[in-house]
């Protein structure tokens, strides 16, 4: 069942841009790829580090405005990709320097303040950053002469990189240093009398958890060709951890669901409904009462359920 819901949902991902015919629509099917990247790099540090981040947002911009100041200055595609992934690695090595010396509140809090300052500097360092004017670039890159600057082969492309980063995530969780992960998550003291470093362990994790969001940041840099402090705010580290919890964490498919509950509220439902957010903050709390493991999990728990008691019955009948 797992393999043939896995095939059928890549089938309708390579032929949303044929399903879709409208241009507006598959921008949105593209922004949610885009959300569940981001998404599924905050996952590696909530659902299998146990580590609450409200500060990824900052990483998030930090591999956007690279791109941009470098783009917008005259440096070639290639070239910015690869300094805005390296300084978000870099960016990410000095938040997780910091963070991690506390846990539970105290890293929270830390994330925060850490979130908040790259926020103030993408608001206030004018000349580098342009304010609230933000950077604009003028085009998409075009890898090996194809061009993107349509809807559907940029679609393409940002399918191609989530999906390798589904598969890094998989491999990685999988791996012994994901396992060591987790249990850091549920029993450091354990894993530390056991010999691991239970610090590096989660260093890791979280510079992992920064490169994947820097990848979004890239991407999104691309799909709008502009970025402003608004994509480092508070609420969209808020919107992020949302997708996380709501689709279910320390699961593949729980941030891929949860970004698209929230991208489709934001612009689809939004244009229907004045107070959307209400709507969120009401699907939320349904979520949070009725599957509070998540909609992924809780949706496992209830189709086994059912299928439990209708073998039951079977077998009374």
């Amino acid at each position: 069942m797992k393999r043939i819901a896995l095939a059928v949902s890549l089938l309708l991902l390579a032929l949303a841009p044929l399903l879709i015919d409208n241009s507006y629509y598959l921008n949105i099917a593209t922004q949610v790829l885009i959300s569940a990247i981001f998404a599924q790099g905050l996952n590696l540090l909530v659902g299998y580090a146990g580590l609450v981040s409200l500060g990824h947002a900052g990483l998030f911009g930090v591999g956007a405005y690279t791109a941009a100041f470098l783009l917008a200055s005259g440096s070639g595609q290639v070239a910015a990709a690869a300094l805005a992934i390296g300084v978000t690695l870099a960016t990410s090595a000095v938040f997780a320097f910091l963070a991690l010396r506390a846990t539970g509140i105290g890293f929270f809090m830390i994330t925060v303040a850490l979130g908040q300052i790259a926020w103030g500097i993408a608001y206030r360092w004018i000349s580098l950053t342009g304010g609230d004017n933000g950077i604009s670039i003028a085009a998409r890159p075009a890898p090996f002469g194809i061009s993107l600057a349509g809807a559907t082969p940029f679609f393409y492309a940002t399918l191609i990189v989530f999906l390798a980063v589904q598969g890094a995530v998989a491999v990685f969780t999988r791996s012994p240093l994901g396992v060591s992960l987790r249990g850091t998550r549920d029993q450091p003291r354990r894993m530390t009398a056991l010999g691991f470093n239970v610090w590096l362990i989660r260093f890791i994790a979280f510079v992992l958890s920064g490169l994947v969001s820097g990848i979004a940041g890239l991407l999104s840099l691309y799909q709008t060709k502009f970025v402003s402090p608004h994509v480092l705010s508070l609420g969209a580290s808020a919107e992020a951890l949302l997708m996380v919890i709501s689709g279910g964490t320390a699961t593949l498919l729980g941030p891929v669901v949860g970004a698209a509950i929230v991208v489709a509220m934001k612009y689809i439902v939004s244009a229907y409904v004045e107070r959307w957010n209400l709507v969120l903050g009401a699907i939320f709390v349904a979520i949070v009462l009725f599957m509070p493991e998540g909609l992924v999990p809780g949706s496992v728990r209830l189709w086994r359920k059912l299928r439990s008691a209708g073998t039951k019955r079977e077998a009374v009948s």
